[in-house]
């Protein structure tokens, strides 16, 4: 099936796809979002069950409408279900379950093959997030198969796992907060190098009151590709693990964490440390985050090293003449990819 060509696709109906179409709602702009879920919201649901935001309610809304909150974090299911409606509030044109297999160019725009069919768009716009791909080292497979391997991905409380040990691979965020909630149950290490903590807690009154604010105003005036310290930060951001903004490293010991250098290979079935300790364990978590996958499926030359697109304040690098908004329905050049 070919459907009618569009002026504008947005690839993903998450918050950013979401927020999109609000936008291009507002200038009048006739648009489809297109989302592989069956509801707004389902990349939040299922997460693990005990994640929320790091932030306040007051801070964490779309455009337009306000997330009901006391002032604490939401939790990934109220903020599933916010997403959810929001989508329904703006009557926003959203269709669900419609997972796109391969971006192309074509004679005048842009060709998508969909599991609803063929589509065509003058303009492009991939609002998704960076967690597509599970990424794992490659000794993973030489795990005994009498453990239970997940990645975050697939983990969702304790209950999965098996009796014995644990050991979390990936000290970041995630990492750190598996870690805390599986040492409840289960004698629990965690392997990585420190990626340093915030000096402050971030659900505490001042983290609430005060440094969100600071850090919200950081990441959208000062570390963002728009200025050169942005631009300066972006690779080291990338190259490793996250600053742990919830659990800090004495929450860790507080909890029964220990803390073991990065697992290095797998010996006899077992992982090893990359100090030569053995973990006899019954359980592995991989923290060790995600790729775009991009590359899977957009045959165009935009990405780079990382998997990302080479891109100038969401433009693609090296596409010359991408249309703004407000020059969608004038221009008569042809049309380049947008990415959100």
């Amino acid at each position: 099936m070919t459907t009618a060509r569009q002026s504008i696709t947005v690839i993903g109906g998450a918050q950013a796809g979401l927020v999109t179409s609000y936008q291009l709602s507002r200038l009048g702009l006739e648009h489809v979002v297109l989302d592989a879920s069956e509801h707004a919201g389902d990349t939040w649901r299922h997460r693990w069950d005990s994640l929320s935001l790091f932030t306040p309610a007051r801070i964490d809304h779309l455009d337009g409408m306000v997330l009901p909150g006391s002032g604490g974090p939401p939790t990934k299911d109220d903020f599933a279900d916010y997403l959810d409606r929001y989508e329904q509030e703006f009557a926003l044109p959203v269709r669900h379950g419609v997972h796109v297999e391969r971006l192309s160019s074509d004679a005048a725009g842009y060709a998508l093959s969909t599991t609803a069919g063929v589509m065509h768009s003058d303009v492009v716009v991939i609002s998704m997030s960076s967690l597509q791909r599970p990424r794992v080292p490659q000794f993973a497979s030489a795990l005994d198969p009498a453990i239970l391997s997940l990645h975050c991905a697939e983990y969702r409380n304790p209950g999965q796992l098996r009796p014995g040990n644990v050991v979390v691979v990936g000290a970041g965020n995630t990492g750190a907060e598996n870690s805390v909630e599986v040492a409840r149950s289960h004698p629990t290490w965690l392997a990585g190098q420190e990626s340093g903590h915030l000096p402050f807690r971030i659900d505490g009154f001042f983290g609430r009151a005060v440094a969100s604010r600071i850090i919200a105003f950081a990441f959208m005036h000062i570390l963002n590709t728009g200025t050169p310290i942005g631009r300066r930060a972006q690779p080291v951001m990338r190259s490793r693990a996250d600053m742990l903004l919830r659990e800090r490293p004495r929450d860790l010991r507080r909890a029964g964490v220990h803390r073991v250098p990065r697992i290095a290979e797998v010996r006899d079935g077992l992982p090893v440390a990359a100090d030569g300790t053995t973990l006899p364990v019954a359980n592995v978590i991989w923290c060790t985050g995600f790729r775009t996958g991009l590359t899977d499926w957009v045959a165009l030359p935009v990405c780079e090293d990382h998997d990302m697109p080479v891109q100038t304040r969401g433009v693609v690098d090296g596409y010359p003449g991408c249309i703004s908004w407000a020059r969608t329905t004038s221009t008569r050049r042809r049309p380049k990819p947008c990415w959100g």
